[in-house]
């Protein structure tokens, strides 16, 4: 069942507040069409969403919430507090959208303006377009027919082709990240994130996710050293939850979270955006689909792949598929586990959901294990 982009949104969370006096003179000034003088400004959060926290603004010709003209918009910004290096890049999201927005046919939300000055707010933050659609929090697309569960998925993977198909070196991006030794840089990029998330004091280490870094580091794929065959623009976080679909049609107008993006191998994209075919159906925090447990409409993971791989023209590394799969797990269990750090700080944004990131982080290493 979808999720409205409008049902998304709630009270601020009070560990993620600022000056919304300081960021209505900033819009008015810096916002094409943003009310200069608003009736009324509010400010909620999207809860949707642990990284970067993100919030919707709503500038309205009335004062009455429920009459007058109201104009939506969309800010995001780094978290308060002590940052993990070159994480929470907002400036790089900024970058990206813009890129693609101007000279691609990549659905991306229109952004307006970017601000490096933490004075404003406490953070650097950008303001982008609202887009009102449909979410698909659950991977299992409940409530919804096998017809357009099927539309749904074939749009994800055209989604993810269009994105991987763009040169970026006509769009201006390509200084935006290296191209050689991606996955290997992955590997210990997320190695070091994870041993800054944990020990010394901090929450603990799985023994199991130190020796997935050490299988990983043995079997990098030949190719990721060649650099320019298997390199173009990677979103990093591509996941049908990362997708505004249309409010009616089964085609996505929005693919939002772009703060891993950065140049590199397709296939970890494509790994990464199967997930739901990986992990155990079982798990208490992903509930995948499993062998032999896809719903009704949903493409099988070959079928899925094939879609995938005619639309962007490229092939399907099949003797290294392990390696792309336990990379994803292991990043997300990374990811998770300075989610969880940020808990514990009381930085954290997603609210509540925080508190389970280290037992969902450790839930993906069995998962990464049980698939070799």
């Amino acid at each position: 069942m979808a999720t409205l982009t409008s049902k998304l949104h709630s009270s601020v969370a009070p560990a993620q507040g600022f000056d919304e006096a300081a960021l209505l003179r900033y819009a008015a000034a810096n916002v094409d069409g943003f009310p200069a003088a608003p009736a009324r400004f509010a400010v909620s959060q999207f809860g949707h969403g642990q990284s970067n926290p993100t919030f919707l603004l709503e500038a309205s010709s009335s004062a009455d919430a429920e009459g007058g003209l109201v104009k939506r918009y969309v800010l995001r910004k780094k978290p308060h507090g002590v940052l993990l290096a070159s994480a929470h890049a907002v400036e790089r999201e900024f970058q990206v959208l813009k890129a693609l927005g101007d000279h691609t046919d990549v659905p991306v939300p229109k952004v307006f303006c970017l601000c490096r000055d933490p004075a404003i707010i406490g953070t650097p933050f950008y303001i982008m377009e609202y887009l009102e659609g449909r979410l698909f929090l659950d991977q299992k697309l409940p409530g919804v027919s096998p017809e357009n569960r099927r539309a749904i998925y074939r749009a994800t993977s055209r989604t993810l082709a269009s994105l991987h198909r763009v040169d970026v070196d006509a769009i201006g991006l390509q200084k935006f990240g290296r191209r050689d030794n991606y996955c290997r840089r992955q590997v210990e990029r997320w190695e070091m994130q994870y041993l800054a998330s944990t020990g010394e004091g901090k929450p603990d280490r799985n023994p199991k996710m130190l020796e997935l870094v050490r299988w990983l580091k043995k079997h990098i794929p030949l190719e990721d050293s060649v650099g320019a065959s298997s390199t173009c623009l990677v979103h990093g976080d591509f996941r049908i939850d990362n997708l505004v679909f249309h409010p009616l049609e089964d085609k996505v107008i929005g693919v939002l979270d772009w703060e891993l993006s950065t140049l590199g191998n397709q296939m970890c994209d494509v790994a990464y955006s199967s997930m739901p075919y990986v992990l155990d159906p079982e798990g208490k925090f992903y509930n995948g689909f499993g062998q032999g447990n896809i719903p009704e409409g949903i493409p099988s993971l070959e079928e899925y792949l094939a879609e995938y791989c005619h639309e962007a023209g490229k092939p399907w590394p099949a003797a290294d598929w392990k390696f792309y799969v336990a990379l994803s797990l292991f990043r997300g269990a990374s990811i998770l586990a300075g989610v969880y750090h940020r808990w514990i700080l009381g930085n954290a944004s997603g609210g509540g959901r925080a508190q389970y990131a280290q037992e969902q982080a450790n839930a993906l290493v069995d998962s990464a294990w049980r698939f070799q």
